[in-house]
């Protein structure tokens, strides 16, 4: 019997999303029970995730470039294999940054922004899973909006964190190291955004 090609790349897509989930997990943990004296083996751990996801992307782009026919374009298989893969380098990014920065306490804005990553990350898993249906699916448009609205909470949280930061923070060298840690929890959320733009994009030009 033949190879069902098309559910082995729908899969792939949610297997790379699993990695971003289980990125967010461990950024989300690393926030609420925060031990400076353990962020370089928690920075490990996340870079084993991201190099896992890493592997299986490369595997991919192997096999696709083996085959003539796929169920879509070979473009936008790389396109979302990438905005997934980022999504994954995101959070790691994240994670180093409290590392060189010498990060020794957590800023309670800094939590709410790794739950809505956690939120995000989860709402495109599920649109994952129902995107080898999207000729059909009566609900992946409805989360792509959801991810758009998480990714909008994430924007409005780093305006907020960053006001706070500037008004209560006296010590330039961690107004400095938060306002830039800050940047890169915003831009989990948009990395997100990303994967659903080029899901948005996949339905457009195949319905």
């Amino acid at each position: 019997m033949a190879r069902n090609k098309k559910e082995d790349y729908f899969k792939t897509f949610v297997n790379l999303v699993e990695y971003s989930c289980n990125a967010a997990e461990l950024l989300n943990d690393i926030m609420i029970s925060f031990d400076a004296a353990a962020i370089r083996e928690k920075l490990v751990e996340m870079h084993s995730i991201e190099h896992a996801g890493d592997s299986e992307r490369h595997t991919m782009i192997k096999r696709l470039a083996q085959e003539f026919i796929t169920p879509i374009e070979r473009e936008d298989i790389m396109a979302m294999a990438d905005a997934i893969d980022s999504v994954t380098d995101r959070i790691e990014d994240v994670v180093m940054r409290i590392y060189m920065f010498n990060i020794r306490d957590i800023r309670e804005d800094a939590i709410r922004m790794s739950e809505v990553i956690v939120d995000c990350c989860r709402a495109l898993k599920q649109a994952l899973l129902e995107f080898h249906n999207f000729r059909k699916s009566q609900t992946l448009h409805g989360l792509i909006i959801k991810i758009n609205a998480l990714e909008e909470d994430g924007d409005k949280l780093f305006t907020e964190a960053t006001r706070r930061l500037y008004e209560s923070c006296k010590n330039p060298i961690e107004v400095l190291a938060w306002d830039q840690t800050f940047h890169y929890l915003e831009r989990c959320c948009d990395a997100c955004e990303d994967v659903a733009n080029v899901i948005e994009n996949v339905i457009m030009k195949n319905t």
